[in-house]
């Protein structure tokens, strides 16, 4: 296999692989990526065995061929070459599975291991694909990510419920302690009739979102029963869809929260982070104190003190104390641009509903504390 490849291009395409591939090491391969020369291109290959990503870049293919080589230490080797004054890369694989990489008079030798063990990558149909406006999915990702669960050993919610309803796309997210959810119109796409109801895995999202954040907006993206891909330009991701059954968070979703408080945003997210700084590291519990036209925010801990700060709401009624964690509450404060946000109570010890003020599509349900 020889090759020679736009420097920039190279290291973009490689960048994006470093966040998929192998690193605990149980498979060696899974640690390289594969690099296809064939008819001016070449094509580059990482995958964890979860999620796939496959990247097309022009090159001026001397000789047809395949190799895996260690994904880091290749970026490694293009990143310390960006500064060279060459625009293009030499890269060169023996039969003996050595790759050599020149740039003007630096060279540098690495092995790999043969194309033929690494993973294949997994079959779709072109037809399946359907227009997604990138923009509107990229903020449906940001405003319910924060709430996935890390916990391994509950599978069931380690991603994301994606859902398509008449028109309508759907994400929610739970760790168990709070719910985000959120549902945007499906405006771009063609096959709006076909229902969607899949898990997508966290890492998996968090890589289409990667792609998302990229300049352009025309995005393609296909759910069967086992994956969801996404297309743009010459870059494709496909995921391994997550299996067992999420939660039924229609469930979970207060009916009858009956105050309803409107609070300015910035002023309660930075009471939030002030306040919590006294709170215990784990918990990161604060009280709550609504009263006519304001609310006390405080926390305290034995060993560091106390905080309280007062600010304005407009509740009316009996005074209510609720407790919650405050790390759940800044999280979804900072996903939301809206100036005033709206806070829906029933008692202390009842879930609360976040929402922005005047809106339906986006909502967070925190469970309360006991402090």
């Amino acid at each position: 296999m020889k090759f020679t490849i736009d420097k920039s291009e190279f290291l973009k395409t490689l960048q994006r692989m470093q966040g998929i591939v192998e690193r605990r090491n149980t498979m060696p391969i899974l640690s390289n990526v594969l690099m296809e020369a064939n008819n001016g291109r070449v094509d580059i290959t990482a995958t964890d065995l979860e999620v796939f990503i496959k990247d097309s870049t022009q090159a001026d293919v001397s000789e047809n061929g395949s190799i895996t080589v260690n994904a880091r230490k290749l970026f490694d080797i293009i990143k310390e070459m960006k500064e060279k004054p060459e625009e293009t890369i030499s890269v060169v694989a023996g039969k003996d599975d050595r790759v050599t990489i020149k740039l003007g008079k630096a060279r540098f030798t690495v092995m790999g291991l043969p194309a033929k063990d690494f993973p294949a990558f997994p079959t779709y149909e072109e037809k399946s694909f359907d227009d997604i406006d990138g923009p509107v999915f990229k903020e449906m990702i940001d405003k319910t990510a924060f709430a996935v669960s890390t916990d391994e050993t509950r599978y069931n919610i380690n991603g994301f419920k994606l859902e398509r309803e008449r028109s309508k796309l759907r994400l929610v997210t739970t760790d168990g302690h709070r719910l985000a959810y959120i549902e945007r119109g499906d405006e771009k796409g063609s096959k709006k009739g076909e229902k969607i109801d899949v898990l997508v895995p966290r890492k998996g999202m968090m890589e289409f979102k990667r792609l998302l954040d990229e300049a352009g907006d025309e995005y393609k993206i296909s759910i069967t029963q086992k994956s969801a891909i996404m297309k743009k330009d010459n870059t494709i991701i496909n995921i391994r869809l997550l299996e067992g059954e999420f939660p039924d968070y229609s469930k979970v979703i207060p009916k009858d929260n009956d105050k309803d408080i409107l609070i300015n945003k910035e002023a309660f997210l930075s009471s939030l982070k002030s306040v919590s700084i006294i709170s215990p590291d784990k918990i990161k519990g604060v009280k709550m104190l609504f009263g006519d036209g304001k609310l006390v925010i405080s926390s305290s801990s034995p060993d560091i003190g106390e905080a309280v700060e007062e600010i304005d709401s407009d509740y009316k009624g009996e005074e209510l104390e609720v407790a919650f964690n405050a790390r759940y509450f800044i999280d979804a404060l900072e996903a939301m641009e809206e100036e005033t946000i709206m806070i829906r109570l029933k008692d202390s010890l009842s879930p609360g509903i976040l929402q922005p003020a005047g809106r339906q599509d986006y909502t967070y349900i925190v469970m309360p504390m006991r402090l």
